[in-house]
């Protein structure tokens, strides 16, 4: 495997052992395909910030650490990498670790390797655990920042949130819908990807309480575990879905839209307004066609931006919440729909 890049480097970049990265580089057995593509991925990250590395300055290296589908990791990533261009005086090295399952054990894994490490700032979107959350503080006593993005594990010592409001995001959706919806009985369906994502649970409890106070006479059912993913988001549906009532409205928190549409289809259920998240590249293209009614977004690089200055800029982190900072959300319809940002 050709690179120019010392293997204690590239190591650090995968966040592996060094002589993990050796039996890589020089092709020897006993890898796994998961390392070989870690490996893989260090040296096209070290290839694409190389440029950005001579800059003058500080040199930074900043973890993040995410649990999500690759079509979100995706958008994060262009977010991270797009965010970098507003910080020329600081060489800024990103170590991404992106999963679209990731376990519990895994997790703490990785964030005892950042420990070890040592990091300039730490970003994560991970589920709120109080073993998570303990790995959070041995972060913070050993002096590395954390912050947290669009799903948030308040109260512990993470030094900002950033992302939309999720309670917010969930009374926008159940304003949407009930204007939507026609009189009488109606039935909601909601989805979210894991019942332990905080910023899913609390678009959830926000977006309940004001539809009931709207709509009293709706019913919710409530879907979770998923993980954003296609088949899992589809066989979570089944039992729900055979049942002969319609779904009127939607409200997806987690993604999988695709495999929800499908899946309503599948049953003859065909709502008459649908609400996801996020603009990534499934969502525009459902959105375009109709399938999709609202699409509640955020600005990804601008969440990135702010969080970078704030890990550049240690006097700012004096408290918890001195970094929290909630985005503008958007309601995005396929009539006002936006450009594809440039990667």
């Amino acid at each position: 495997m050709a690179h120019r890049f010392p293997i204690k480097e590239i190591a650090r970049q995968a966040g592996l052992g060094t002589a993990t990265v050796d039996r890589v580089i020089n092709n020897r057995p006993n890898v796994s395909p998961q390392t070989r593509k870690r490996v893989e991925m260090a040296l096209r990250e070290l290839t694409a910030q190389e440029a950005q590395m001579a800059a003058r300055g500080r040199r930074v290296f900043l973890d993040m650490l995410v649990e999500a589908p690759k079509r979100f990791s995706r958008e994060i990533r262009q977010a991270a990498e797009t965010a970098l261009r507003f910080f020329p005086d600081t060489a800024i090295r990103l170590r991404f670790q992106f999963q679209e399952i990731m376990s519990e054990e895994e997790t703490l894994a990785a964030l005892a390797r950042i420990a070890r490490r040592g990091s300039q700032g730490v970003c994560l979107k991970l589920r709120d655990t109080p073993a998570i959350r303990a790995m959070v503080a041995r972060l913070a006593e050993a002096g590395i920042p954390v912050f947290t993005l669009v799903t948030d594990l308040p109260g512990s010592p993470r030094n900002g949130y950033f992302g939309l409001d999720n309670a917010q995001a969930g009374r926008i959706a159940a304003y949407l819908i009930a204007q939507s919806l026609p009189d009488g009985p109606a039935t909601v369906l909601t989805s979210r990807s894991q019942d332990s994502f905080r910023g899913e649970t609390d678009r959830l409890t926000a977006f309940r309480d004001l539809l009931i106070s709207l709509k009293p006479e709706c019913r919710l059912l409530d879907v979770a575990g998923g993980a954003g993913m296609t088949a899992a988001t589809a066989r979570s549906l089944d039992n729900l879905l055979a049942e002969e009532r319609p779904v009127t409205a939607v409200y997806s928190m987690g993604g999988g839209n695709a495999a929800i549409l499908r899946k309503l289809s599948e049953y003859r259920k065909y709502p008459v307004v649908y609400i996801a998240h996020d603009l990534d590249r499934e969502n525009r293209l459902l959105l375009s066609k109709g399938a999709i009614s609202y699409v509640l977004h955020h600005d990804l690089s601008q969440d990135m931006r702010k969080l970078f200055r704030m890990a550049l800029d240690p006097p700012h982190r004096l408290t918890q919440d001195s970094g929290t900072r909630s985005s503008e959300i958007m309601i995005v319809t396929r009539y006002n729909l936006p450009p594809l940002a440039e990667a």
